[in-house]
């Protein structure tokens, strides 16, 4: 079966993916969803240094949000500060050193942002893919702990401030690459058999969809969403995925192309008339299985997603 999906997923890439598959898809966006002003609303964004997070921190700006750009390295997150700043003439731009591998960094960020700012939108775009399996200084398989778990803390501590926010939304940046997974709550971490950085990230992103689907159910105030942003030619996709990279470069979008649904996701008013919960895909709600291709999870193995990663976020929490 993963041949199939993989073949499969393979050539829906091609088609729908690639910079070709963006421009199709284009020519029936709105050109007016996009023409909005952003002034007074606040926007939290994970990865925001480089790649598509930036690219979107940089329309976000353009359009008078206040931004802040939550970051691992702060000397790339100061010149990517800078050079938003420069233009979109926006001074509202904010850096946040944070490691979203360390469950303990992100409880206290999200703590710590709230007693400060308010929150409109937080956009979970920072992701991970490490080939070999590589743990944290918790002991957490990284890609795991960067990817799902970093975003369930960062997500959950900061709803109920989303809550009592105007038009609150959560944005989840996954991929395309979850539709060759099923959920395996067996083995979040990757402790049994071989280990494929590939295919661990793919699951995460899974994860992410399923989160994002059940946020949904248990928060009907906010808009939910999870979407993928095409295959863009990153700075993480050339150091992740280099052989993907040469392969491809030629027809990879470009990385305002791969940001551009997520602009829309947190700017657009035509965005929440459409389902919270859904997985997007160039600004359209798209399915998250792939036909006869037997990926679907059930209630009760969600269930424990949900459970598992209550209990390992509740174990970094701060104590108050």
């Amino acid at each position: 079966m993963s041949i199939y999906r993989n073949a499969v997923w393979f050539v829906k890439g091609l088609q729908e993916y690639t910079k070709s598959g963006y421009e199709v898809a284009a020519r029936h966006f709105n050109p007016s969803d996009l023409e909005v002003t952003l002034s007074g609303r606040s926007f939290v964004i994970t990865g925001a240094n480089s790649g598509i997070g930036k690219a979107a921190a940089q329309e976000i700006a353009n359009r008078g949000g206040t931004v802040h750009l939550v970051c691992r390295s702060r000397e790339r997150a100061e010149a990517a500060r800078e050079e938003i700043i420069q233009q979109s003439n926006n001074q509202e731009v904010h850096v946040h050193i944070v490691d979203m591998s360390s469950p303990k960094q992100v409880w206290e960020f999200a703590i710590g942002f709230t007693q400060k700012h308010s929150i409109n939108v937080l956009v979970n775009n920072a992701g991970c893919m490490v080939n070999q399996r590589e743990l944290t200084e918790d002991g957490l398989e990284k890609n795991f702990a960067t990817n799902t778990l970093g975003t369930y803390i960062m997500t959950t501590a900061l709803i109920p401030a989303l809550k009592q926010s105007p038009d609150p939304r959560v944005v989840t940046v996954s991929s395309g690459g979850m539709l060759v997974q099923k959920l395996n709550v067996e083995d979040l971490q990757f402790e049994k058999g071989s280990f494929d950085g590939t295919m661990a990230y793919a699951q995460n992103k899974r994860q992410q969809v399923t989160l994002t689907e059940r946020w949904a159910q248990q928060h009907k105030e906010i808009h939910f969403s999870s979407m993928h942003p095409g295959w863009a030619d990153t700075p993480a996709v050339r150091s992740s995925m280099p052989d993907f990279h040469a392969k491809m470069k030629g027809r990879l979008r470009s990385e305002a192309q791969g940001a551009d649904t997520i602009t829309w996701l947190c700017a657009s008013h035509a965005a929440t008339k459409q389902p919270s919960g859904a997985f997007y895909q160039d600004r359209k709600a798209v399915n998250t299985h792939l036909p006869l291709a037997s990926t679907r999870a059930s209630a009760a193995e969600e269930e424990r997603l949900l459970t598992q990663l209550d209990t390992l976020a509740l174990k970094f929490k701060p104590s108050t």
